[in-house]
C-alpha cells in the first residue's frame, strides 16, 4: 500500500507493519471488556511479552489496559487503542458504544485505533456515525484507523457471504479506515472477491471453525488476497502463545505473489466468481 512518511498518519502506518511488507499480524486484547479477563493480571506481562518475541506487528488493548503494559515490550510491537465497547451481558450483545477517543490514542503514544461496527445490528446507524466521528478525528491526529466491522445482527442471514462482505468491508473504507477487520468468507478462496473489490487492506478475523490449524487458515486467507489476520482468543488460550505466533508469523510475513490466483478483473466478475465457488 503505498505511503508517505512524511506524515504522522504515514509514519504510524509503517510501524503496524514490522517487516515493512504491508502484511499484518495483530493479537487482539480487548476481551477483557466484552468476556471477561484474558489472563490473571500478574500474567499479563509474560503474555505481552510472548506476543513479542513471537513476533506480533501489534496488540490490540483499550486505553486503561495499555496504561499497564511495559513500554519495553512496545518498541518493536505496534499499540492499537480500541475505543468500542459492549458486554456479553448486554440486552444487545451486538451494540457496540465509544468508550475512548482518538485523543486518548494519542497521549498514550498509540500507532493506530480501532472501532469496532456491526452491520444489520439494531443500533447499526449509530455505529457507523461513531465510526465516521472517530475517521474525522483520525484525520485531525493522523492516527491510523482500523475498522473492525462484521455482518452481525437479526437482519443478518449469511455472515460469510463475499457479496455481503464486500458491502461491509467498502462501508468502512468509504467512511475512512485505513485498514480493515472483518470475518472470512465462506469458502475462504471467495475472499478474493470482497478484497478486490475494496481500496484499503483487509485481514481476517479470528480462526477457522472446521479443524483447520490456524497457520493454514492464515496461508488460505493470504492466497486469496487478504493482508494479514488478526487472531486474539486462539492466541491467548494457547499453551505457548510465543510458538503459535511465530509461526504465524512465518506465514503471514513470507514472500509472496503481490495478486491472488484467480482473481476477478470487475467488480460484476467477482460477484458473478463469488456465487459459484
Amino acid at each position: 500500500m503505498p505511503r508517505s512518511l512524511s506524515s504522522g498518519r504515514g509514519l504510524r502506518l509503517s510501524r503496524l507493519s514490522r517487516r515493512a511488507d504491508d502484511r499484518y499480524l495483530f493479537i487482539p486484547l480487548d476481551h477483557s471488556v466484552s468476556d471477561g479477563p484474558v489472563v490473571n493480571a500478574d500474567e499479563f506481562g509474560a503474555l505481552m511479552g510472548a506476543l513479542v518475541a513471537g513476533g506480533a506487528d501489534a496488540v490490540i488493548v483499550h486505553k486503561g489496559r495499555a496504561r499497564n503494559i511495559d513500554p519495553r515490550h512496545l518498541r518493536e510491537c505496534a499499540l492499537i487503542i480500541h475505543l468500542s465497547a459492549g458486554t456479553a451481558h448486554a440486552a444487545d450483545t451486538n451494540q457496540k458504544v465509544l468508550v475512548g477517543s482518538v485523543e486518548d490514542a494519542v497521549q498514550l503514544g498509540a500507532d493506530a485505533v480501532s472501532v469496532h461496527v456491526n452491520v444489520g445490528s439494531e443500533t447499526e446507524a449509530q455505529q457507523l456515525a461513531d465510526l465516521g466521528s472517530v475517521a474525522a478525528a483520525c484525520t485531525r491526529w493522523e492516527m491510523p484507523l482500523l475498522a473492525m466491522i462484521y455482518p452481525r445482527g437479526p437482519r443478518i442471514s449469511n455472515a460469510h457471504d463475499p457479496k455481503l462482505l464486500a458491502h461491509v468491508v467498502n462501508i468502512a473504507a468509504d467512511l475512512g479506515a485505513d485498514l480493515i477487520k472483518t470475518s472470512a468468507a465462506v469458502p475462504m478462496s471467495s475472499m478474493a472477491a470482497v478484497v478486490a473489490s475494496c481500496p484499503v487492506p483487509v485481514l481476517v478475523a479470528g480462526g477457522p471453525q472446521n479443524g483447520q490449524d490456524l497457520a493454514g487458515y492464515a496461508q488460505s486467507a493470504l492466497d486469496a488476497g487478504c493482508s494479514g489476520l488478526a487472531v486474539g482468543r486462539r492466541v491467548f488460550t494457547s499453551p505457548d502463545p510465543e510458538k503459535l505466533v511465530r509461526e504465524l508469523v512465518e506465514t503471514v510475513h513470507a514472500p509472496h505473489p503481490h495478486n491472488p490466483v484467480g482473481l476477478p478483473l470487475s467488480v460484476s466478475a467477482l460477484y458473478d466468481t463469488a456465487a459459484t465457488v
